[in-house]
């Protein structure tokens, strides 16, 4: 092994820090991650370092474990590695020497303690004898968010198959408790709570995408933690297919949160020079889940890709038409559209191929001469006239075996073997990975784009991956098609700049970072029902910020749950994201357009405040009361919503005091 001296380094930003140590050619390892500890000298560095070795004990490895992000077997760590995999048997239990590190591009190997601000640390290391090579990224953002993001290398003469890459950040003992997420189609994001114990805590993702079921952030943080107090760490995988978060917690106190891409079997065999690339795993701290929430939702906001437009007024027509495309009818919605104030009229589906119904049309992306005899440029040259941007709706990924695509190209359906999986909504996965089916999907939607005038996709993903295999051999082909729909995203808008895409998956199942490196907003849930989408948008709140989150106001019995509820609460539901409206305006009575006029209205006027200010949830004994809102940066002004969820326990909640207000 190299010896590469000592290296601490300090990265600070928006009152919290991360503190490396790389030392004597091992990987990085984490000294401290939390609230800021204050400028360190190197003899302050040396005492936190001592502090944090855990002393041995009976039948336990004679010297302290050193565990690192990328947890070493080899040193004696008995929870999960963080490199799982061999080369036909051997070489599974790396050992790393790192061989170089550079802090923000400068080479800090070797250099003592190295304090700086937000910044990315890279480490190059290798295992000669295993003949791997291996880069490992480390960012503390300007939001005091990190990521860490791992690249292995394979560099011997034979194929090396990697099982699992798992990048971890510990956690201190006080914090006992986890909180993470479940749910099901129209119930995401449900929370669910327990006490910490000795084993590993793990969540699989086996969906091929996301899932509804997502535990989307995993905590663990002191007892009690809420919105306002309680330190409280959390990791996310920002990826959209299979995925792993969990918490490793060892008989010796050891606590390591971590995540990563969940590998099927044979799917990362890596030939000579070949390399895996992670996904960018998040670790987020905060005093309160309000305090996390605001730092993720910082982060996310300086991004480049970041929406900087205001967030127009959208009405999608899916509840007020489905199926049924008669122009007549549409043209009229357009009009009560741009009566109202609405900014985009978004044609769902149904207007494409043998697309009748839900089980016959997909993957055959031309206008559908039956439902559009003259086209479609008699719809977007009305809704243009109206001063509205128009939008459509496509599912890239997905094909009906009733189309013409699946007719010509049965070998482009995933499938591991000559039976075709189990159908989910009467439909199959389209292989993306296969670059002739890619380039197929690529140029149909770009002939629908270069030939009309459109400014938004919906962009729909409805059912889960089975048996998700390359055909004719049938090998695993999640990882792939994810790629492929990262990169399908990425070619569309680089060929339309100006293309916004919203990313959909059944309503809120692909909702992660991956996805949103690149699309523009997530559609929350199928579910427009006020009362559940209150508590659906509160926790996805969690990860995003509100002006990412497509919210509508729905019809006044809603569509998934046949529950009626007043306007007013429909629309303060709707109101902190970018506005919408899914609701046949043709049956809204003149009042009801008037006030839906009015909401409208005061969403243009406060949407700069809503979608860059802060975050803020109330906690309350009283689970049917709930408050939440918005306050500006500089407490220059806030917008707060309030409502009853259900009978309250007593008949008078008592004063309600607005979180985050400077007296």
């Amino acid at each position: 092994m190299a010896t590469t001296g000592q290296l601490g380094i300090v990265l600070r930003a928006a009152g919290t820090a991360l503190v490396l140590d790389v030392s004597d050619g091992g990987l990085p390892a984490v000294v401290h991650w939390g609230a800021d500890c204050g400028p360190l000298t190197p003899k302050t560095y040396a005492s936190l370092l001592s502090t944090g070795v855990l002393p041995t004990g009976a039948s336990e490895p004679d010297e302290p474990v050193r565990i690192s992000i990328l947890p070493e077997h080899t040193n004696g760590w008995f929870g999960k590695p963080g490199v799982s995999g061999s080369r036909g048997g051997r070489a599974w239990s790396p050992l790393w020497d790192v061989t170089g590190a550079l802090l923000d591009g400068r080479d800090v190997l070797g250099t003592g303690l190295v304090e700086s601000g937000a910044g990315s640390l890279v480490v190059t290391a290798t295992d000669t004898a295993a003949e791997l090579g291996l880069t490992l990224t480390v960012e503390l953002s300007s939001a005091g968010i990190v990521r860490t993001r791992a690249n292995l290398t394979n560099l011997g003469a034979t194929s090396y198959q990697l099982d699992e890459l798992l990048l971890t950040l510990p956690v201190p003992g006080h914090a006992s408790e986890v909180l993470d997420f479940a749910g099901r189609w129209g119930k995401e994001r449900v929370p669910q709570r327990h006490n910490l114990t000795v084993g590993t805590y793990r969540r699989e993702g086996r969906r091929g995408r996301t899932g509804l079921d997502s535990a989307l952030i995993l905590n663990v943080g002191e007892p009690g933690f809420g919105f306002a107090r309680g330190e409280v760490w959390g990791v996310h995988t920002g990826w959209s297919g299979n995925h792993i978060h969990q918490i490793d917690r060892v008989l010796t106190g050891v606590q390591l949160l971590g995540g990563g891409e969940l590998l099927l079997p044979g799917e990362m065999i890596l030939a000579t020079d070949e390399s895996y690339e992670s996904p960018w795993v998040y670790g987020i701290y905060g005093d309160g889940l309000d305090d996390s929430a605001r730092r993720m939702h910082n982060h996310m906001r300086a991004r480049s890709q970041h929406p900087q437009r205001v967030r127009p007024v959208t009405l999608n027509v899916w509840e007020a038409v489905y199926f049924d495309h008669n122009l007549e009818t549409l043209l009229e919605l357009a009009d009560h559209a741009a009566e109202v104030g609405i900014e985009r009229f978004v044609l769902d589906d149904g207007w494409f191929g043998g697309r009748r119904g839900d089980k016959a049309g997909l993957g055959d992306w031309f206008v559908s001469p039956d439902a559009w005899p003259t086209g479609l440029e008699p719809l977007i040259s009305h809704v243009r006239a109206k001063g509205m941007e128009f939008g459509l709706w496509f599912e890239p990924e997905m094909i009906n075996e009733d189309s013409d695509l699946a007719r010509s190209h049965p070998e482009w359906i995933m499938a591991t073997g000559d039976q075709l999986p189990v159908e989910a909504r009467h439909q199959q996965v389209l292989n993306l990975g296969i670059p002739e089916c890619y380039d197929h999907i690529f140029d149909s939607m770009c002939k629908i784009l270069d030939t009309h005038d459109i400014a938004y996709i919906k962009w729909d993903h409805n059912r889960d991956l089975v048996d998700a295999g390359t055909r004719p051999d049938g090998s695993a082909g999640t990882h792939n098609q994810t790629l492929a729909f990262y990169r399908l995203v990425a070619d569309l808008k680089q060929r339309y700049p100006s293309l916004e895409i919203e990313s959909c998956s059944s309503g809120g199942g692909r909702v992660d970072l991956g996805a949103l490196d690149q699309t523009d907003r997530i559609w929350v849930s199928d579910n427009n029902d006020p009362l559940d989408r209150t508590q659906i948008n509160r926790w996805t709140t969690q990860l995003l910020p509100p002006e990412l989150m497509g919210t509508h106001i729905a019809s006044g019995a809603s569509h998934t749950t046949g529950r009626s509820h007043s306007l007013s609460f429909r629309a303060q539901t709707a109101f902190f994201g970018p506005l919408g409206v899914e609701w046949d305006l043709r049956q809204a009575g003149d009042e009801d357009r008037a006030a839906l006029t009015a909401w409208i209205s005061l969403y243009k006027e406060s949407r700069e405040l809503l979608h860059t200010g802060q975050l803020v949830r109330l906690d309350h004994p009283d689970p049917a009361v709930n408050l939440h809102g918005v306050v500006a940066a500089a407490g220059s002004g806030a917008i707060f919503s309030y409502s009853a969820l259900a009978t309250a326990t007593t008949s008078n909640p008592g004063r309600i005091r607005p979180p985050g207000l400077v007296a």
